[in-house]
């Protein structure tokens, strides 16, 4: 009897890894971790790019098909200011885009690493050229936090994961609300981790900002399993109401895309598939994701397929 083969939603781009450090134009150890968007018909990557002090600061890469020819800014685009935001003495990481049309306007939110544990921060910008800082809007330690592009019942929604007390039984992601993107509150508990051997246990976090669909927001997330050779970063999905992010409508019991090429199973940190951004484009997904916080890969897929698998996923 043949083995049957687990469905593959995701497709690795033959062009992997797109981005090395080796490509960056000036001195960098390693680049990971984008956030994407489109911008005047080109895909625009805002990359974590990290020193050899260990410090991250983010660049901008733009391509006109999403894959190669990519030029990257010759100097570092959003730099951490300890002098003006001390919260950023250690760096910035992990950006993730959300235009909001609102304000006309991109939202970063990014991770500021501070003396006393990384936090939520946001800033917006028109042209990823000037960036305008609203400050930090979570307290430590928190990450892993992106913008819904639209309001709901006219206050702002965020996903985010703070991290819990050694006591509590796990790190969840968790959805605030906002009247003015500064000022956070009604805070809940939306996509806990589970308990025990699942891939997702103890600790999720979001990976891109949600993304709206006919059939709710969908939600990409990473769930970390600590194993003896070390922790696996792996990705799974989930379904929310279209009208109130509060309600996960599903959530898929399996992993949809983990860590399986040289690239991603070694680097600075093995085993690790990190997205921090997608892109539509009719009914393809492009999903931009760090391997091994080394370097950016590429997977596509069908959106239909996506929402397909996520519909047919227990109810949550």
């Amino acid at each position: 009897m043949g083995n049957r083969q687990f469905r593959t939603l995701f497709h690795r781009s033959d062009s992997n890894p797109i981005l090395t450090a080796q490509a960056w134009p000036y001195p960098a150890n390693s680049v990971f971790n984008a956030g994407a968007a489109l911008v005047d018909r080109q895909t625009l990557l805002l990359v974590r790019v990290e020193d050899r002090r260990g410090i991250s600061h983010l660049t901008v890469a733009r391509s006109a098909d999403g894959v190669g020819g990519w030029v990257i800014d010759p100097h570092p685009t959003f730099t951490p200011s300890p002098d003006t935001h001390p919260e950023e003495v250690w760096g910035i990481e992990d950006p993730r885009l959300t235009w909001l049309d609102e304000r006309q306007c991109w939202a970063v939110a990014y991770t500021a690493y501070s003396p006393a544990g990384p936090l939520v921060s946001l800033a917006c910008t028109k042209d990823f050229r000037t960036f305008t800082r609203l400050g930090p809007v979570m307290p430590p330690e928190d990450k892993d936090a992106a913008l819904f592009p639209i309001r709901f019942d006219d206050r702002w929604a965020m996903l985010h994961r703070p991290v819990a007390t050694a006591a509590s039984t796990g790190v969840h992601i968790w959805v605030s609300f906002s009247p003015d993107l500064k000022h956070w509150g009604d805070h809940h508990v939306l996509i806990p981790s589970r308990l025990g051997g699942w891939w997702d246990a103890r600790k999720i976090g979001l990976s891109a900002p949600p993304l709206e669909t006919p059939d709710g927001w969908l939600i990409l997330y990473h769930g970390v399993r600590r194993t003896a050779g070390g922790c696996l970063y792996r990705l799974g999905l989930a379904l929310l109401d279209r009208d109130d992010p509060r309600r996960v409508l599903r959530r898929s019991d399996e992993w949809v895309f983990g860590p399986t090429e040289p690239y991603e199973l070694n680097g600075d940190v093995p085993g690790v598939v990190f997205p921090c951004g997608w892109i539509r484009d009719g009914d393809e997904i492009r999903l931009y994701y760090g391997a091994a916080d080394s370097c950016v890969g590429l997977a596509t897929a069908k959106l239909s397929e996506l929402l397909e698998f996520v519909k047919t996923s227990p109810a949550a």
